[in-house]
């Protein structure tokens, strides 16, 4: 019987391209998703992988959204905590709403959907938690205080829950993407792409979201389970931590 994986925000971009590479690899793969139902059935279609509406920002839907995964499919061995959204502004104009809504969403889901899964994986001795986190949460961004804040937070998550998990054998990493050709990235003006993003790139080209996948299977497979608590950086080069 195939290993389940649950990715959040795993019907866009990076999310997308993790929840494909882990079926590739033979996982029974489950794509949560929040609010773009056109986007998620098309996935769901094109892909075969099944997909599950819930907030994760809210604890009560994370519980439910779980249990129904583990009644269609199994208990979850493989979670990929992906789901993010940005709110930007400079910070003397930032809201409690901005501030509020991206700390919930980004690192709030950490808790409100780990938590369901964590104790089942105690009991089966076998887990592997991914935390997309940023290269922004490395190293700060101008107008992305609240992202910021929140993407470094999940790197202390990270280390903390990977020394309570790992004599349970659970491995809990973190993967810190830097710019990756999204569409998000993509809608960015040409000219500052040209001239402001990709200069700070040594290896001169944005990342690809199958690149980020790759090390979301590594990191999840029986062949890395000497590494836990740790965080890969895959920015091209533009930082180094």
């Amino acid at each position: 019987m195939p290993r389940v994986a649950l990715v959040t925000g795993g019907t866009r971009g990076i999310g997308a391209a993790i929840s494909k590479a882990l079926k590739a690899a033979g996982y029974a793969v489950a794509a949560n998703f929040g609010s773009n139902e056109e986007a998620a059935q098309k996935f769901r279609a094109e892909t075969g992988i099944s997909v599950y509406k819930w907030d994760v920002s809210s604890f009560d839907a994370c519980a439910a959204g779980v249990k129904q995964i583990e009644t269609d499919l199994a208990p979850i061995d493989v979670l990929v905590n992906n789901a993010g959204i940005t709110r930007d502004g400079m910070f003397h104009r930032m809201t409690p709403e901005q501030w509020n809504t991206v700390i919930n969403t980004n690192l709030g889901s950490l808790f409100n959907v780990t938590r369901q899964v964590f104790p089942g994986m105690r009991d089966r001795r076998f887990g592997r938690i991914l935390n997309i986190s940023s290269i922004n949460g490395q190293k700060g961004q101008v107008g992305q205080v609240n992202y910021s804040a929140a993407k470094a937070g999940e790197l202390g998550f990270t280390k903390a829950l990977a020394q309570e998990g790992a004599r349970a054998g659970i491995t809990v990493n973190a993967i810190c993407p830097g710019y990756i050709a999204t569409d998000m990235v993509k809608a960015m003006s040409p000219d500052v792409l040209q001239k402001n993003i990709l200069p700070q790139i040594p290896i001169g080209r944005l990342g690809e979201p199958e690149e980020i996948a790759r090390c979301v299977v590594f990191l999840a497979s029986d062949e890395a389970g000497l590494i836990t608590g740790s965080t890969l950086t895959a920015n091209g080069g533009q930082y180094f931590a």
